[in-house]
């Protein structure tokens, strides 16, 4: 069984449709927003690095520097230059100077300036008291050589540091022979490892004496995506959709009046032709009679001597039925009004059974809604029947309207609206079983004959002009009770030939 709706079933194509796109969009935000973040941070650790690559190299020139000096003699200091370092570099702590007839206080030292004279260039070696705080430069050289004591998170040049250090939620640390020294703290909680994004930055300073590596870290959160646009781009799409359903349903409205109102049309001319074969069949006998009598009443008058009471007798019935004629007119007159033209004369072709039943649900769905009501339509098969399109489309039109009447003095739970189209012999069917108080014996006995119906106002017109089109395809139209309650009615018609 397939539910019909197709109406509903746009809808949600269009809801899947928005819901597609304002989530598409939300992660575009979200991407670029995370995009933007890495690209900043990247920018950040790409200076750090580089104004720490600049304060190692300074380190090594210091040395260099000390190493081409004299102690200054009849000066005003005459304290040897080394030692006026600590007050021009703060993070400078302490200058020590080996002379060539003396030897370092420290074997960490000697070992770094052996390595020293060995590279030609400063080596370093741990602080005296193994703090990851420090750390010593030695510079081996003639006569004398040198060695620096360093304070690593002094050596930040924070007046040209990218960033705020107290709001940064960037982690910038060195790290060296297993150690890792925070000289910024960034955001005191990076998160879980696996929620949100990581931004990692890693890289030696661009000097070999000092083997620093640059890391650099930074975790962004859920909480962090930029929520406030994402939001307003799915309210936007929301919005929109909005508009284009209501246009969509405003379009579908206009589609369907149009529709009804062509086939009211059609119905209404394929009325008139019904309206005057039965104002023929009811006017034939008193024009009959009317006929009959006047012939009599001219013969007896014209009796010698003339039979005057039978000739009166006979106007009067002549008249009596003339007046019946006059109530029939008068009777057709009051529902007929003026019809228009009539749409070009469509040419019998094949016509998909299944297509009709949905157009005709297209038309009724308003009618469907508000009986709270969801026909079901069973097509195990495409059939195709040689038949005129419109006049297919009315009879199906008709057929459900009725339905659907015949089931408002019925609870709505208890309504239910069945469809059948399925193959039968040389024939298609079309079956349209609804749930209402089914069709009386003596209903039925009379259910096609025009102007017999038992709604109020109603012309009696619609079921017998439904089968005279059904006949007119060479087909037929049924009428019967449900065994289980509810009225059934068939339509056959030919099938098509296969193309």
């Amino acid at each position: 069984m397939r539910r019909m709706g197709s109406v509903w079933r746009k809808e949600r194509w269009w809801t899947l449709g928005g819901v597609v796109v304002a989530c598409a969009g939300a992660a575009l935000i979200a991407r670029n927003t995370i995009e933007a973040r890495r690209a900043a941070f990247e920018t950040d650790a790409r200076i750090v690095h580089r104004l720490l690559s600049q304060q190692a190299v300074q380190h090594d020139a210091i040395l260099d520097t000390l190493a081409l000096l004299q102690p200054m003699a009849g000066t005003a200091d005459p304290r040897p230059p080394e030692l006026r370092l600590p007050a021009l570099y703060p993070h400078i702590l302490d200058v020590q100077r080996r002379q060539r007839d003396q030897a370092w206080p420290d074997p960490a030292l000697t070992a770094a300036e052996t390595r020293s004279r060995a590279s030609g260039r400063p080596a370093m070696a741990p602080a005296a008291d193994g703090s990851a705080e420090r750390y010593r430069l030695v510079m081996a050289a003639e006569p004398g050589s040198y060695a620096l004591t360093l304070a690593v998170r002094g050596m930040v040049p924070w007046a040209e540091w990218p960033m705020d250090p107290a709001t940064s939620a960037v982690r910038v640390s060195l790290g060296w022979s297993g150690n890792r020294i925070d000289l910024q703290a960034g955001a005191a909680d990076m998160g879980a490892p696996n929620t949100g994004w990581r931004f990692v930055f890693s890289k030696p300073l661009d000097i070999a004496s000092q083997p620093f590596e640059v890391i650099a870290e930074q975790r962004l959160g859920w909480t962090q995506l930029p929520w406030g646009p994402m939001a307003a781009w799915v309210a936007a799409v929301a919005a929109l959709l909005m508009l284009l359903a209501q246009l969509q349903r405003q379009r579908t409205a206009r589609q369907r009046a149009e529709e009804l109102l062509r086939l009211g049309q059609v119905a209404r001319l394929n009325t008139l032709g019904e309206l005057a074969a039965g104002m023929a069949h009811e006017l034939n006998q008193p024009l009959t009679a009317v006929l009959a009598n006047t012939q009599a009443a001219q013969r007896l008058l014209n009796d010698d001597p003339a039979d005057l009471d039978t000739a009166r007798n006979a106007m009067a019935q002549a008249a009596a039925q003339a007046r019946r004629a006059a109530d029939v007119v008068g009777r057709l007159r009051a529902v007929v009004e003026q019809p228009r033209q009539p749409d070009a004369a469509l040419a019998q072709g094949a016509v998909d059974l299944a297509d009709a039943l949905r157009r005709a649900l297209h038309l009724l769905e308003p009618e469907c809604q508000r009986r709270n009501l969801l026909p079901r339509i069973e097509a195990a098969e495409t059939v195709r029947v040689q038949a005129d399109p419109v006049a297919v489309d009315q009879i199906v039109h008709n057929l459900l309207l009725n339905a659907l009447q015949a089931m408002d003095t019925v609870p709505a739970p208890q309504r239910a609206l069945s469809l059948k189209v399925h193959a039968r012999g040389a024939f298609g069917a079309l079956q349209v079983a609804d749930r209402g108080p089914g069709l009386p014996p003596e209903v039925l006995r009379r259910v096609f004959e025009p102007f017999y119906s038992t709604r109020e106002g109603g012309l009696g017109l619609g079921l017998p002009l439904c089968e005279t089109l059904a006949q007119g395809m060479g087909g037929s139209l049924l009428a019967a009770n449900r065994s289980d309650g509810g009225a059934v009615f068939t339509l056959s018609l030919p099938l098509s030939p296969a193309p």
